[in-house]
């Protein structure tokens, strides 16, 4: 039933823009809570990759003396990758084009956020 609605969140999220490519909701620690991503991409490698940039910005955003962290956001020349804290146990990422309107993006992936935060 969870998982249901963390699905419905996330494709209602993909059908927000087409420049977004994939969603998904990530544990802390790496695993898979729910995703609505294309067969080329790896659940696995998602989860890991997205648990390991969160430990990076965690730890950058102390030692830097930024306060908690909100976001990373990966720029790359084929498109981003957005991480954004769901509560305290979770984050959501998306992988957008490289034209994407970041702005929008970032809008929907914070009422997104809220809302998946309320379910966990």
């Amino acid at each position: 039933m969870r998982e249901d609605m963390l699905s419905s969140i996330l494709n209602e999220l993909n059908g927000t823009s087409a420049d977004i490519e994939a969603s998904a909701v990530i544990s802390t620690d790496g695993l898979m809570i729910a995703a609505v991503l294309p067969q080329t991409l790896d659940e696995d490698r998602v989860g890991a990759m997205s648990a390991a940039m969160l430990s990076l910005g965690d730890r950058t955003s102390q030692e830097l003396a930024r306060g908690e962290l909100e976001q990373v956001l990966i720029k790359g020349r084929d498109g981003f990758v957005l991480m954004t804290h769901a509560g305290e146990e979770a984050v959501v990422t998306v992988m957008a084009t490289p034209k994407a309107r970041l702005g929008l993006i970032f809008l929907d992936v914070k009422r997104a956020a809220e809302s998946i935060s309320k379910l966990l």
